[in-house]
């Protein structure tokens, strides 16, 4: 019975392991951002889905950090990350090197325009390299957090994706996170090596964070669709906002939403 009571009581007094996403609230600042007019609406329509404010809270991300996403696309984080950053910390966005193509180039083009039209609010966004043999992403060390967003596929798909989580490792300093997010693979499948559905097993992506160095540190289910079956015609783009059967079964598909997507976070070890 004293051992019994004794085991109870050194079983209250040690510390819960919780979720990592129930440790993390966004701040007011986060809020604000998500939160802003200034928003794209296409973007800010896509919230219900990508839930912003609570995944970058799950990233532990501050306004004073430095922080590069990998792939800003057409800016949904963009809008919320540059003014969340602006001022007290650093921002920067990788994106595919001008020389790499002339798709590249005027991509390039058009993302500098963006910036410069918006800098009154999102102040000086950095741009760096993101490509096949050209990762220059910020400076060796310098980084708190790197982020990336259902990019892992694109990089099989293209045969780089243990250079890009090497060059994640670089960038960051001792005790950096890397945070990614991807559409998740069933695991009753092995992966395709070219994730060519757009799905990727998580254990895969662990797989490869842990190759580079990376040390990992948890993962959140806020991003998870049960209704997501993984078994689509067009692969993951079938389902919301690609659509790719256009007009056929697009209710059936839009009702299903947005891919069953997973979220880890992991950590340059301090030497």
């Amino acid at each position: 019975m004293r051992k019994a009571l004794i085991a109870t009581c050194l079983a209250l007094a040690l510390p819960v392991a919780l979720p990592v996403a129930a440790q993390s609230r966004p701040d007011a600042a986060l809020v604000a951002a998500v939160a802003s007019p200034a928003r794209s609406p296409q973007f800010s329509a896509r919230d219900a889905a990508r839930k912003p404010a609570e995944v970058l809270a799950f990233a532990g991300l501050q306004p004073n950090m430095t922080v590069v996403e990998i792939g800003p696309s057409g800016g949904y984080w963009t809008e919320i990350l540059a003014p969340y950053l602006a001022g007290k910390g650093t921002y920067y966005t990788a994106i595919a090197p001008r020389a790499m193509s002339e798709r590249a180039a005027t991509a390039a083009d058009n993302w500098a325009k963006k910036l410069e039209s918006n800098k009154a609010s999102w102040g000086d966004v950095k741009v760096s390299d993101f490509g096949k043999g050209a990762m220059s992403i910020a400076p060796v060390g310098s980084a708190d957090a790197v982020l990336t967003f259902r990019n892992v596929h694109n990089w099989m798909a293209q045969g780089y994706a243990e250079e890009a989580f090497k060059a994640f490792y670089d960038a960051l300093k001792p005790g950096g996170v890397l945070v990614v997010e991807e559409h998740r693979a069933p695991t009753d499948k092995p992966q395709d090596p070219k994730a060519a559905s757009g799905y990727v097993r998580e254990d895969y992506t662990k797989d490869l964070a842990k190759a580079a160095g990376f040390e990992f540190v948890g993962s959140s289910e806020i991003l998870a669709n049960p209704r997501d079956t993984k078994n689509w015609e067009k692969g993951v783009w079938t389902l919301p906002p690609t659509l790719a059967l256009g007009e056929q079964d697009r209710a059936k598909y839009v009702a299903i939403g947005e891919a069953d997507n997973f979220l880890l976070k992991f950590r340059k070890p301090k030497k």
